[in-house]
């Protein structure tokens, strides 16, 4: 499934992989309240063809991921269609069945950052720039990032990044587990489509129960969660036995 070049968010879908890039690189794709409409329509389709799609990528045309909120849409007094639609997005990314995989190239500012930490995984270039500016503009964050960022990269380092605004580069995003790997810009889109590749060669049952495994047991006591699992999980995927004498035969 292609979309038209006047999309804010492109698709593309091919071997079970459904890429979603921003497409606004004249503005280093600034997050407008349209373009998180068109996000989360392509979000909420995906989520409904589970058997159709196993991952996500989600990516940035041009040399930026993402710059953050469009401060001009802002001035302008730009609203979104419904309140928290922003957030809600967000909330969306994490709930889709599918592993989602953030590959960010350039910049990664402040919604943007808040955007990636929905993702399940991340990719980057080794120049990569992870920054929260919302003390720069005097702004609050709304969108779930002081939750998610302590969660992924620990209640210091997030007051680190809040507080001072310094730019991360990819390597010590990776270093402070931001990122999952960090790779030369020039090969970020190859070794992308390689690790995604890798997942969706995996069983989607698998994935799809993985992540929801850990989204819901991570509410629950450790012993708690451990006892659903057991007791209450969904059993193997209806081709495990085809897939273990697949794997003999190699």
């Amino acid at each position: 499934m292609n979309e038209p070049p006047s999309s804010l968010v492109e698709r593309s879908d091919a071997s079970g992989v459904s890429t979603l890039t921003l497409n606004r690189p004249e503005a280093l794709n600034a997050l407008s309240p349209l373009l998180f409409e068109e996000l989360q329509s392509h979000f909420e389709q995906i989520a409904k063809t589970s058997d159709e799609i196993g991952v996500v990528v989600l990516t940035g045309k041009g040399r930026s991921f993402s710059a953050g909120n469009d401060l001009n849409a802002i001035e302008r007094g730009e609203r979104a269609s419904s309140p928290h639609q922003q957030a809600k997005t967000l909330d969306l990314i994490e709930a889709i069945p599918q592993p989602v995989v953030a590959s960010v190239n350039g910049h990664c500012y402040t919604g943007a950052l808040e955007l990636v930490l929905a993702c399940d995984l991340l990719i980057c270039g080794d120049d990569a720039q992870f920054c929260d500016t919302h003390g720069k503009w005097g702004m609050v964050p709304t969108w779930g990032m002081t939750s998610r960022l302590p969660e992924r990269v620990g209640p210091l380092v997030a007051r680190d990044m809040m507080y001072s605004g310094r730019v991360l580069d990819g390597h010590e995003a990776v270093r402070i587990g931001l990122a999952n790997r960090s790779v030369p810009s020039e090969d970020l889109a190859e070794a992308t489509a390689a690790w995604a590749a890798l997942m969706v060669a995996n069983s989607w049952h698998t994935l799809r129960e993985e992540k929801r495994q850990m989204k819901q047991l991570a509410e629950m006591g450790r012993e708690e969660g451990m006892k659903w699992a057991r007791e209450k999980g969904p059993g193997p995927a209806p081709d495990m036995v085809e897939r273990i004498q697949s794997g003999f035969k190699r």
